[in-house]
Order: structure tokens, then C-alpha cells, then sequence
């Protein structure tokens, strides 16, 4: 057990900015502190988390709830742009700004970090980690960050190729740096670092490819490793870490740990000071059915599971488990928030999450006790929960079989990562929630696969699902839910255009904000769900906004940037599908009368005329090539409309350089890799014709379509 005192912590996160950029928005330091816990929360209570935002939830409880008062819902309607910053890179923008001392600090795609003046939007710097842009073959689900921590003049992320960097708030300089990651395996970090009594704390991901979950502590000073715990047995014949694994190794079968065993905590992670208990989110087996990971069956501990650990040591204390057996990606991971309400007569400290499994789930947070539970949304795969234990009751149909089953929530979940945030005034939680179905079934053929990345592949463990997936079979829809944990219903729901949306934040004052898949950014009535307020950027919004002080009046920024899993190559909804999608932020403030800036406008489907090969065996190689190393970013026949660059609208330059693009790596800045060593010219080429040969269909069909071609 390790405890250490930093009585100078306030006064050195006072010092994140020059003394110029400090406000009277910051309080004095306290006069003396007892413990590093006693720290932590001074640095919180007198720094105000509203005056700023200090952490990725606005506060340890991460109920992204402010008691800034100034924006009404008589006022929010007056709500104008203050200034935009443009963060110049492709790919989802998930981050949630950080706020402190008049200086933003956001992470971007790529694990860029960017360090903003909030009262011009002018960029103080810019710091990119340099991921090796091949690397992005790895991540399932994006080249996404989702925030940074501040810590004693110091800032501090994860990148995508699993490092922890810290860097100097003041300057963006490389502080320490360290590994989090056997590079030889397939990890990504993803999720936002915590510090906690001076440990950043991080998890990784990388499921879908085959790896083992953990966590890990550093310090948050130097970067030295000082704990990590795992979240799935490994090889029994290597002996356990702990007696935590070895009772989770009970609830497995087979050799589970050729393929990882997965469980990766990639996202969500709070602390109770009062309880001194660090909560920590699991996710998915790898591969996905339990099935092929597990064939005698077994709970899989701790897969799909909340854990409460002591954030010192990173000891076990309870478990809780959502999703038993987990065969359909049903991660734990989503956001986790803290409360107090009041069960069974008496108050009790609560932890609340809508998981990806479609019930809403109230826990007693110092002993993981099963409160209560209820759907949040439709699901199809269990006949109900416990209402003494919480377990679900799988149907035997929903598991996975050589049939096509059709699930509901499909993969992604009936909410992902996207913030919630819950008013204490009001009672309610304000989730991002969504409806999607998929057709599965289990090819009795499965294997192992391999994928290769640079100069090695990475064993077979990687690319294992483990199932046929099959979309389209209903219509998916996305709502915004203000959700009653006591009375475990929805009091208000309002409809969204399309399915992948922005996280959310409440106020006192009774308002909702979210932005959404189709650009808007809006302002709702806390009680009610009546619309107050909109505005429309044309970019996707995923993120969750933020609203702090500057000068003493109130600013709400948005950072919106299309991507993610559901955004790689589907399109954004409504209006906003008519633009290239790149990140950007916004901020508003009461009276703001800059201009909304325009996105550029996509161009349209463009057939160079080219040498290139036509005849059917090349064109149905080329397809191969290209299915096999480029549909993972650029979609299905290169025609992605999502945040990646839709390969049948580039233009002739690029037709002109695509060698030198796809081997040369002349767009590695950009985010596209060389492939030099993974593929030779004569593969280009045929990729380059199959690419053509698609845009000349697309084209085709417009123009039929459109009358053009009778």
C-alpha cells in the first residue's frame, strides 16, 4: 500500500497556466491538508468544479451536473457562437474539454492534445504523440480519444498505441512518458485517464483482436507503474495474481486464454473519496460467444462486470456483473455515475449504469448490492432480472446458435460510451440511448485469424468475434431518455434523427444540453424534454459538452468531429450528410455573435480516366485486396460516408499520387499509413481499379436515378 502527501497539490494546478490567464474564477488554496484523499477533494471543492471543469464528469461522481446559473430557460434561447477552434484531423472526436484557469485542454483523434485560451479560441499548443498511423488497424472502433487528466501542472493522456504521457500544462512538453502495453499485442487506449490520490489511472482495449484485460496505476508524478489488476484469468498452468483470479478462473472452460479471454476496461472509471473505493467497468469476451470462448459454459468472471477496488493497491473488493456468460458484446464499460437516494426508507450511496445490455442497473455502491433494475430500451435476449440478485435470465434463442437469431440491442448496445448526466434537482438521468437489431448466427467453421501489422502479425488471436453478423433487418432509432432511478422509468423521451449520438450535461437552472449525429447542438427542458434552444453545426456530435467561467460569465462548449464505431464509414443524419466531417469546437456564451462556419461540402462521385486494369479477374482481386486492408476505414467499396475519406469521391491528384499515398506514406500526417511491406505496386494498382470500377457504378446508378440515364 502506497500513500503520499502533495499539500502544494492546488496551488501547482493553479499553476497549470501563466499567472497572466489565472482569474479570480480560482480559490486560494486550503490552509493545510491531512491526506492525500483530504488533497483530492480540497482541489475539487476550492477550485471550483463549475467556475471549471476539472475532470472528464465534471466531478468525481461524474454526474456532469453544474450549479452555473447564469443560462436559463428563459435566457438560453440568446445562447451565441463566442468562437470555434478547428482541430484539423479526420476520425471521431469523443473528448470532453477540460477547463482550468481560462486555458482548455481537449484530446482529438490520433491522441493529439490541444491546449485552447477560452476567451479567444486562439490554440496556446498543439501536442501529437506521434502513433505510428498504422497502428489505427488495431482499433476497432476509431482512432478516438476520449479525454485527458489534469494533475499538478501537469496533462495527462493515453494514445491509441497504449502509452501514458504527461506533458507540461503550461508548454505541452513531454514530462514522462510511459508503456502501458505489451506492443507485441493488440491494445488500444481509447478512455480518458483518471487521477486518483496522485495514481492516473488507465485501462486499454482491444478485445475484438484478442487481448487480456487490465488496469493499471501510475504515478502520476513520474510515470512509475504501481499497480495493476487484471479482469480475466489467464493460463491456470502460469498461476493466478491474485485470489480474485483464481475464483474468476472457476467460472471459465475450456483454454480460454489462447484468444485473451478479453474483459478490457476501455472506458468508464470513477472514484468515491468517501468510500475510497475505485470503480472500474469491464467489457466483452474475446472471442465474443461464450461458446467458442468457453464451451462448458460458466459466468466468465469478470467480463461484462462493474469491480470495486481500492485505488491504493488496485485490491478486489466486489464485483457485480451485468451480463453473465456475455455472448454478444454486452460490455459493462459504459459511464458509471454516483449519487445519493434514498431505497427502502434510507439513504444510500447508489452507482448507476445503463450498460450495453439494455437494463438500467442501481447498485449500493460500498458492498455492489443489486438495488433494482428495469429495460431502458427494448432488449430481446433475456426474459427479465432477479428482482433479488439482478441476474438476467438468458433466452435460450438468443444464444448463439447455426441459426440467425435476431438481437436486440445489436453490438454497439442500447447505450455506449456517450456521457449521461444526472440531476439532482430533478431526479432524472438524461441518457443517449439507441434502438438496433442484428441477425446472428455462429459459422461452425470458425478459426482463428491472423492480422498482420507492419513487420509481424499478431498471432492467432486477433480478428475473433466469432460470429456472422447481418444488419438491415429493422430500422435503428436513437433517442434522448430523462430516466427515474428510483422509479426506474422514463418520465420524458424525445426522438433523434438517427441512431449515434452525443453524450450530455444538466445545470440547476433545469436544462439538458446534447449534440447530436446530425449536427444540432440543443438546449431542453430538464423537466419536460421540450426543445429551448438549437443550433446546427453540420458536423456529427458525439462528445459531451461542457460549461464553465470566463470572467464570470458563463461559456458551453461542444466538441463535435463524426466518427467512432458507428460514424468510421456510416453517415452522419440529415443535413450534416452533405459535408466532409472533420473536428471542430464550439463554444457559445449569452449574446455571441460570431458566424457559424461552414463545412466544406462533399464532392461528388468522381471516375478519373486511367490506365488501369478492367477485366473481371482483376477487378474481383483488387476487391480482395481491398476488403482485406482498406474497408475497415474507407467502407464497403471504398464508398465510406462517415469520417473516413470516401475513396470514390477522391480526386484526380489523388488518383494521380495513390501509390505514393497508399506506400509512401505522403499522407501519414493526415492519418493514412503506409502500407509499405504489406503490399507491392501491382496490388495497388488492382485495388486503385477496383476503387474506380465502384465509382463508376455508384455513378451509374445516380444517374439512373436521377432520369440521366434513360
Amino acid at each position: 500500500m502506497r500513500t503520499r502527501l502533495h499539500a502544494l497539490l492546488l496551488l501547482v494546478l493553479l499553476l497549470l497556466v501563466p499567472a497572466a490567464a489565472c482569474t479570480s474564477d480560482m480559490a486560494p488554496a486550503p490552509d493545510r491538508v491531512e491526506s492525500a484523499r483530504d488533497v483530492t477533494d480540497a482541489v475539487l471543492e476550492a477550485a471550483g468544479p463549475d467556475a471549471n471543469w476539472l475532470t472528464y464528469g465534471g466531478n468525481y461522481a461524474e454526474d456532469r451536473f453544474s450549479t452555473l446559473d447564469d443560462v436559463t430557460r428563459d435566457n438560453v434561447d440568446q445562447l451565441g457562437l463566442a468562437w470555434t477552434y478547428d482541430i484539423e484531423l479526420r476520425g471521431g472526436v469523443e473528448a470532453t474539454p477540460l477547463v482550468v484557469g481560462g486555458v482548455m485542454y481537449i484530446s482529438s483523434p490520433w491522441s493529439v492534445v490541444h491546449a485552447i485560451d477560452t476567451r479567444t479560441g486562439e490554440r496556446l499548443w498543439r501536442h501529437d504523440p506521434g502513433v505510428p498511423r498504422i497502428r489505427g488497424r488495431l482499433a476497432c472502433c476509431d482512432v478516438v480519444n476520449r479525454g485527458v487528466a489534469l494533475y499538478e501542472g501537469k496533462v495527462i493522456v493515453g494514445t491509441i498505441d497504449g502509452r501514458l504521457i504527461a506533458l507540461d500544462a503550461e508548454t505541452g512538453d513531454v514530462v514522462w512518458e510511459a508503456l502501458t502495453i505489451d506492443p507485441d499485442e493488440a491494445y488500444t487506449i481509447t478512455g480518458a485517464v483518471r487521477v486518483v490520490q496522485g495514481l492516473a489511472i488507465i485501462g486499454n482495449g482491444g478485445a475484438e483482436y484478442g487481448v487480456r484485460g487490465y488496469v493499471s496505476a501510475y504515478d502520476a508524478d513520474d510515470g512509475e507503474l504501481i499497480w495493476r489488476t487484471y479482469t480475466v484469468p489467464g493460463n491456470p498452468a502460469d498461476g493466478f495474481e491474485s485470489e480474485a483470479m483464481a475464483m474468476a478462473a472457476e467460472t471459465w472452460s475450456g483454454e480460454w486464454w489462447i484468444a485473451g479471454g478479453g474483459g478490457t476496461a476501455w472506458d468508464s472509471i470513477i472514484y468515491d473519496p468517501d468510500l475510497d473505493l475505485l470503480f472500474i467497468g469491464t467489457g466483452n469476451g474475446s472471442p465474443w460467444s461464450r461458446n467458442l470462448r468457453s464451451p462448458g459454459g460458466g459466468d466468465n468472471l469478470f467480463l461484462a462486470s462493474i469491480l470495486a477496488l481500492r485505488p491504493q493497491t488496485g485490491e478486489y473488493v466486489w464485483h457485480f456483473q451485468t451480463t453473465p456468460g456475455d455472448h454478444w458484446d454486452y460490455t459493462a464499460v459504459q459511464p458509471m455515475t454516483l449519487a445519493d437516494l434514498e431505497f427502502d426508507g434510507r439513504m444510500r450511496r447508489v452507482i448507476m449504469q445503463a450498460p450495453k445490455n439494455g437494463f438500467f442497473y442501481v447498485l449500493d455502491a460500498e458492498t455492489g448490492e443489486f438495488l433494482s433494475g428495469q429495460e431502458y430500451i427494448v432488449q430481446n435476449w433475456a426474459e427479465g432480472l432477479n428482482l433479488e440478485t439482478g441476474r438476467p435470465t438468458d433466452r435460450p434463442e438468443a444464444v448463439h446458435a447455426e441459426v440467425w437469431t435476431l438481437i436486440t440491442p445489436a453490438a454497439l448496445g442500447g447505450h455506449n460510451w456517450q456521457p449521461q448526466s444526472f440531476n439532482p434537482e430533478t431526479g432524472l438521468m438524461y441518457l443517449p440511448i439507441q434502438e438496433g437489431w442484428v441477425e446472428r448466427s455462429e459459422p461452425p467453421d470458425w478459426v482463428y485469424t491472423d492480422l498482420e501489422i507492419e513487420d509481424h502479425s499478431f498471432g492467432p488471436r486477433v480478428n475473433n468475434v466469432g460470429h456472422q453478423s447481418r444488419y438491415g433487418a429493422r430500422d435503428d432509432a436513437g433517442f434522448l431518455v430523462a430516466w427515474d432511478p428510483k422509479a426506474q422509468e422514463a418520465r420524458w423521451t424525445v426522438p433523434l434523427l438517427g441512431y449515434w449520438n452525443g453524450g450530455t450535461m444538466t445545470t440547476t437552472t433545469a436544462l439538458v444540453f446534447q449534440g447530436g449525429g446530425d449536427g444540432r447542438f440543443v438546449a431542453y427542458d430538464a423537466e419536460t424534454g421540450d426543445q429551448l434552444w438549437e443550433v446546427s453545426t453540420n458536423l456529427g456530435i458525439l462528445g459531451g459538452p461542457v460549461t464553465y467561467l470566463v470572467d464570470g460569465q458563463q461559456h458551453v462548449s461542444v466538441a463535435a468531429g463524426w466518427g467512432g464505431s458507428r460514424g468510421r464509414s456510416g453517415a452522419p443524419y440529415g443535413e450534416a450528410a452533405n459535408y466532409e466531417q472533420q473536428g471542430r469546437i464550439f463554444t457559445f456564451v449569452l449574446g455571441g455573435t460570431e458566424p457559424m462556419p461552414m463545412p466544406q461540402r462533399k464532392r461528388p462521385v468522381n471516375v478519373p480516366t486511367l490506365d488501369l486494369p478492367a477485366d473481371a479477374a482483376s477487378l474481383d482481386r483488387g476487391g480482395e485486396v481491398y476488403v482485406q486492408y482498406c474497408r475497415h476505414c474507407h467502407g464497403a467499396e471504398g464508398g465510406s460516408e462517415g469520417s473516413m475519406p470516401n475513396l470514390q469521391r477522391a480526386t484526380d491528384i489523388v488518383h494521380r499520387n495513390f501509390e505514393d499515398i497508399v506506400l509512401g506514406g505522403s499522407r501519414e500526417p493526415q492519418g493514412m499509413p503506409s502500407y509499405e511491406g504489406l503490399l507491392d505496386s501491382e496490388q495497388v494498382r488492382l485495388i486503385q481499379a477496383y476503387i474506380v470500377s465502384q465509382a463508376r457504378e455508384t455513378r451509374a446508378a445516380d444517374e439512373e436515378a436521377s432520369g440521366g440515364g434513360e
